[in-house]
């Protein structure tokens, strides 16, 4: 999991064609993906701060 966290923050265009439903994650439910995604939002990530 976290490799792949590692390569979405290297692929920013990766997490916006997963927001769009363009691609997915094979082998992640989709409760994992959207928990992915959701670490990936901006306004979330400056209230937790847990991505700095």
């Amino acid at each position: 999991m976290i490799n792949m966290i590692q390569f979405l923050e290297q692929n920013p265009s990766m997490v916006t064609l997963l927001k769009e439903k363009k691609a997915s994650l094979v082998g992640v439910t989709e409760l994992e993906q959207k928990a992915i995604l959701d670490s990936f939002d901006d306004e979330q990530r400056l209230e937790n701060g847990l991505w700095f």
